[in-house]
């Protein structure tokens, strides 16, 4: 909060009545917040509303039918200056998300309380602040319900743009909050999200927030409904079910706006069976995620001794995989390492790392973002090219968790001797290749990470995924997305040379 003289000489003896423009009204809040401790009035002489857009939020005073401020502090008299810790403001900001009604007076007691107790955030056991982690807890909860569990339904398409919408019931008043990531997620369609309270759409171009609607007003089937529950069916893995899990985070509530939720209770039913039949098969191979040691007796002191002894190992995956081993490039001793997925179709007819389409769109992006490519290393997570054969055509398949966690060590060994100071992940499978577990790119992208042995690690999308976009104008804007986080690897390398 910004810095504020007080007059102690003011009003802490009347009562004061604000009324803010809505239930989201954080600004109003905020800026009534400030005012009043200008003025010194304490907690208990400040009661907070809602209303109607129309008063715009202004102040009640006794005896004064519609004062705009409260009365300005004595000049001749300032006190030192209002500061109020940035976590307790986020923490604060989010909390008054919340539906309950008493989270403006929470707030604005911790403020004054603030002014008096150091660091009083960090006390848990204080009720005010405990209670404040608690709303906040309740609105990062019912974010993550709705980036997860919103279900778009396809209505047709616009100038070439198709066209989506999707009906969600939040528990708080958090839907203008949620704007920007659906934005960022589903930048090339679109869309229309509907709750009872508040609606937001996007057009490609415009990020707009409505009035809210009802359930009846949204579709609740489209063209696409059989294709998803048919997803879901081959996902599903009766082995991995544990009820209590899947409800407490996907909570039943939630199951009546789902497409596949009629069918979780039959799946629920037939899971025994199933895993009965998964566990007749015969098992005759180790796991592969637990293969990669075997065929290592110590670590290669070259990077031609790794991909020798690589070329060699008899217990490499090998189902749908083509037999050539495509090594990593680049100078020896480089900088930076770029890490791929795997070798696609060209990558494996040339023996080479990215030369294929996706590599023509990383040789593009790098020379935009300041990179030359002839002093990176690149290489794989996953070594060989997967594929299923479609007449002529070898069509691309995801390595799967086994089998990206084969090639960890294999990787690691090449980040060894290379030893580059920064390491770029392309993908999903290699985030996962570099870290060991499952990495949401939308959460780390476009920071640059600590990683092992005092390097650092960026994390990004695989220029793959660029050409999948179907618009223009959404694989533009991705496209400059990309090209700005490998420019932040180049500043980052700037800036260790000069440290």
């Amino acid at each position: 909060m910004a810095a504020a003289t007080l007059d102690s000489n003011s009003h802490s003896n009347r009562d004061y009545r604000i009324s803010l423009a809505s239930e989201v009204d954080i600004d109003g809040w905020r800026n009534h917040a400030r005012a009043l401790l200008q003025v010194g009035v304490p907690p208990d002489r400040v009661t907070w509303t809602v209303a109607g857009r129309t008063d715009s939020g202004q102040l009640d005073l006794p005896g004064a039918a519609a004062a705009s401020a409260p009365p300005e502090h004595n000049r001749d008299r300032p006190l030192s200056p209002i500061r109020i810790a940035k976590p307790l403001l986020a923490l604060i900001n989010t909390s008054l998300l919340h539906r309950n009604e008493d989270r403006f007076d929470l707030a604005y007691r911790l403020l004054c309380r603030a002014e008096s107790v150091p660091r009083l955030h960090d006390n848990p056991a204080d009720p005010d602040v405990l209670q404040l982690n608690r709303y906040a807890k309740a609105i990062r909860r019912d974010i993550h319900k709705m980036h997860a569990f919103v279900r778009f339904r396809k209505i047709g398409e616009g100038k070439g743009r198709e066209q989506f919408v999707a009906w969600f019931e939040p528990d708080h008043h958090i839907t203008a909050a949620v704007a920007p990531f659906f934005r960022n997620r589903f930048t090339g369609m679109d869309w229309l999200i509907v709750t009872p309270e508040a609606s937001i759409a996007w057009d490609g171009q415009t990020l707009a927030v409505g009035p809210g609607g009802r359930k009846e007003d949204v579709p609740q089937e489209d063209m696409v409904e059989a294709e998803w529950r048919t997803y879901y069916t081959h996902i599903f893995n009766p082995a991995r079910v544990k009820i209590a899990a899947m409800k407490s985070e996907m909570p039943m509530k939630y199951w009546k706006n789902l497409p596949e939720a009629e069918l979780i209770p039959s799946m629920l039913d037939g899971a025994s069976a199933r895993v009965d039949a998964m566990v007749a098969q015969p098992q005759d191979s180790l796991p592969l995620a637990d293969a990669a040691t075997l065929s290592v007796a110590e670590p290669p002191s070259s990077l031609d001794q790794l991909y020798h002894r690589l070329e060699r190992a008899s217990d490499a995956p090998r189902q749908n995989f083509s037999d050539r081993l495509v090594r990593g490039a680049g100078p020896p001793d480089a900088r930076i390492m770029i890490i791929g997925e795997q070798p696609g179709d060209q990558e494996d007819r040339q023996g080479q790392p990215f030369v294929g389409p996706a590599g023509q769109l990383l040789d593009r992006s790098l020379a935009e973002a300041g990179l030359d490519r002839q002093q990176l290393f690149l290489t794989n997570a996953v070594k060989r090219f997967k594929y299923r054969q479609s007449g002529k055509r070898r069509i691309h398949e995801t390595p799967n968790v086994g089998e990206i966690n084969y090639y960890r060590w294999w990787v690691e060994q090449e980040i060894r001797l290379v030893s580059p100071r920064i390491v770029i992940a392309l993908g999903a499978t290699a985030a996962r290749c570099l870290t060991g577990q499952p990495v949401k790119i939308a959460r780390h992208r476009s920071e640059i990470l600590p990683f092992a042995d005092d390097r650092s690690l960026l994390i990004t999308v695989h220029p793959s995924y660029l050409l999948r976009i179907p618009d223009e104008q959404g694989r533009q804007v991705e496209y400059a997305k990309f090209v700005r986080d490998l420019a932040l690897v180049r500043h980052a390398s700037v800036n260790r040379d000069l440290a």
